[in-house]
């Protein structure tokens, strides 16, 4: 089964979908997680923010979230979420497959509490997956931008400008709030894991351009708005070019990872 998260202003997927109700040792998901077929292969959709997107970034049971998509069988998730930039050359509007993060955020992030657990997150995001999303992406003439490290933060306020100075200093691509620690409890149930990130503004703006403003949620909303079909068709485009065998690394992360 094939797993999918819908970002802020993106809250449902599936046509005629059954809706269950699912309840983990970690609470219940964000949403309920509805269940259909897209060309043939099964499909789960969960709403990160919940169905009103009722969950801030920083509130998000992202433990629950997993466990509910791995008890129902998911062994792979697309995530898309919206993105501030942090380059001016990466534009809003284009799309960016992460291959990096970096994590400024301070929230439960394993499910080995009671145990000695050292997953390998060189690459934390799948490498089969993020192929067939650049690929996917470039066939139906979307602006991608091909690797770029994510940073991400607390949340739920936006970044301040000597935040937003010092990312950009470091080098980091693009800004977040919701990565961490969604993707690594992923890779800690074996599940792999790719987000596609779609570039909603330019965080505090740009310094030598005073006409580009500090984001604003009504931006942020309104940019994923016009992308929300393109990423549903993404989407519907990748699913059936998924193969069934894994050969990546996230399907064996806990072999040799106990002590």
């Amino acid at each position: 089964m094939i797993g999918v998260f819908g970002g802020s202003g993106f809250y449902s997927l599936l046509e005629n979908p059954e809706a269950r109700e699912i309840e983990t040792p970690y609470g219940r998901p964000s949403s309920k997680v509805t269940v259909g077929k897209i060309a043939g292969r099964d499909v789960a959709f969960i709403a990160r923010h919940g169905e009103r997107h009722q969950y801030p970034p920083h509130k998000i049971p992202y433990k629950a979230n997993i466990w509910a998509f791995k008890e129902l069988g998911v062994s792979r998730i697309i995530a898309p979420s919206a993105v501030g930039s942090l380059k001016k050359e990466i534009k809003p509007g284009e799309f960016l497959v992460p291959d990096q993060f970096v994590n400024f955020t301070r929230r439960d992030d394993t499910f080995y509490d009671n145990e000695t657990v050292h997953i390998a997150s060189h690459e934390p995001y799948c490498p089969e997956l993020r192929q067939l999303l650049i690929s996917a992406a470039k066939t139906m003439g979307l602006p991608v931008h091909e690797k770029g490290t994510i940073v991400v933060i607390q949340g739920p306020r936006f970044a301040t400008h000597a935040e937003s100075g010092m990312y950009r200093s470091m080098g980091f691509d693009i800004i977040n709030m919701t990565q961490y620690p969604e993707c690594i409890l992923a890779r800690e149930q074996e599940i792999c894991y790719a987000n596609i990130s779609i570039v909603t503004d330019y965080d505090t703006g740009v310094k030598d351009d005073p006409a580009i403003k500090p984001v604003s949620i009504e931006e942020v909303l309104r940019v994923f708005d016009q992308n929300n079909e393109k990423i549903k068709k993404l989407i519907f485009n990748i699913v059936p070019k998924i193969s069934k065998e894994r050969k990546c690394i996230c399907a064996s992360a806990l072999q040799g990872a106990r002590l």
